[in-house]
């Protein structure tokens, strides 16, 4: 068993050895890869990484792993970038994560005891607001260009980590009430920016109750997405088939067609 660990560590080297010598070769000897920089490889970034998001959504194994190798290229670009102006290179890249790991998990590495992954959260949280460089509030390390729904959920799941939280996850449902009761009375003589203000509320206290129960908001709407997607392209495929035109189609008959979809789901 210990030759077998050994001998795919080895492999797995091999084969990250093998991609950095390929980012030496492109950064090299091709034009494209020679003139990028940290700032034009930020938005294809981000592209890679919704990429991955979309084959993990999709529970798509096979394009999980190709497009992890994707954002994977992308962390040894960054490295090689680094390491042309002497800021850090591939290896700082990977000991200060690992230092940052163990540091962090002082029940693995350590003599502290976490039984429960609440616990190791908590502990997470206090270890990083300690960090000689680490976040000076506890809301600091969100990122300020996360999604809006996303960011919402993950300062609210700061804010739990330091006790800040719902005594009884029930309760949650009349702030979600109160909030909704307010868009409503907004909604029908408010300004702009007072609509979009309790809009914002609301959504925010939704998110909330979402956490509580252990549900991902972002995912659960993205579900809803592709579903409404899938759905309402039936619709025009059907409408299609029948020569018809959504547009000259009456809201009945769309409903009738989207009923038809579920149907088939």
């Amino acid at each position: 068993m210990i030759i077998f660990a050994a001998m795919k560590r080895e492999k797995e080297l091999a084969a990250f050895a093998r991609l950095l010598d390929v980012m030496d070769d492109l950064r090299e000897k091709c034009p494209w890869d020679r003139k990028q920089t940290i700032d034009s490889l930020r938005p294809n970034t981000i592209e890679e990484t919704y990429e991955l998001s979309d084959a993990i959504m999709a529970h798509d194994m096979h394009n999980i792993a190709k497009e992890l190798g994707d954002v994977l290229l992308h962390i040894v670009f960054y490295a090689k970038i680094g390491s042309e102006t002497g800021d850090f290179d591939i290896a700082d890249v990977c000991n200060m994560l690992c230092d940052k790991l163990i540091y962090r998990h002082p029940h693995v590495y350590g003599d502290v005891v976490a039984a429960s992954a609440g616990e190791v959260v908590q502990n997470w949280e206090q270890l990083k607001r300690k960090e000689k460089d680490g976040n000076k509030t506890v809301l600091s390390g969100v990122p300020a260009s996360l999604p809006s729904l996303i960011k919402a959920y993950r300062m609210q799941d700061k804010a739990r980590a330091v006790g800040f939280d719902w005594e009884k996850k029930e309760d949650v449902w009349d702030k979600v009430a109160e909030e909704l009761a307010e868009l409503r009375k907004e909604l029908e003589g408010g300004t702009r920016e007072s609509q979009e203000a309790e809009l914002g509320d609301f959504i925010f206290s939704v998110v909330n109750a979402a956490r509580l129960y252990h549900l991902n908001p972002d995912t659960a709407l993205e579900r809803t997405n592709v579903k409404f997607k899938e759905r309402f392209t039936y619709i025009e495929l059907r409408a299609r088939e029948l020569g018809r035109d959504l547009a000259d189609m009456s809201l009945a008959e769309m409903d009738a067609l989207w009923e038809e979809a579920k149907s088939k789901e």
